[in-house]
């Protein structure tokens, strides 16, 4: 009598295996390329253009000096200038829409944490880090583009490096999960 064969040396079930992990392969490669993909705004902002010029980022992100969110600027900090500034363009016309309108600009955040990671600016502004050193040189972005791997070693990592004497409490999983 023939003995039959296992189940993982079926062809039915290697098939089925196979599929479930292409699957999920497709899913992480997916979910891992649209999260570097910069979204859709609804003013095209040339940051290289405004930083070039001299514009400190506080100024548009104020929230920086005290929060965990930069914040974007309203209607009243983008138009005190750019009712100043005579150049027609289309990405101006939509900016005076908003203000003759009196609605605030819907903007996508670019720098997005996950809801278990609680990050504050302001001890980073105050160890007088850069804003480059984590968003990137903006002067060569015209949009805001997610940068790639900062996740956790990656903090953990320039915690080490740029403040060793404080390691025991930077590398404590309270200080940014609570």
């Amino acid at each position: 009598m023939k003995q039959p064969k296992p189940w993982w040396q079926q062809a039915g079930y290697r098939v089925g295996i196979a599929l479930v992990l292409l699957i999920l392969l497709g899913g992480a490669v997916s979910a891992v390329y649209l999260t570097q993909i910069p979204p859709q705004q609804p003013i095209a902002f040339p940051h290289n253009r405004h930083v070039g010029l001299g514009a400190p980022c506080a100024y548009c992100h104020p929230g920086t000096a005290w929060g965990p969110s930069a914040g974007l600027p309203g209607i009243d900090k983008c138009w005190g200038c750019h009712q100043q500034v005579q150049k027609k363009s289309p990405e101006l016309e939509k900016l005076a829409a908003y203000v003759a309108n009196n609605e605030p600009i819907p903007c996508v955040p670019v720098a997005i944490q996950p809801d278990f990671v609680h990050f504050n600016h302001q001890p980073h502004v105050s160890a007088g880090i850069a804003c480059e050193t984590c968003h990137g040189d903006m002067t060569k972005m015209t949009v805001a583009e997610p940068q790639p791997r900062q996740n956790m070693g990656w903090c953990l990592s320039c915690h080490q490096k740029m403040a060793p004497e404080q390691w025991t409490k930077l590398s404590d999983c309270a200080t940014c999960h609570y």
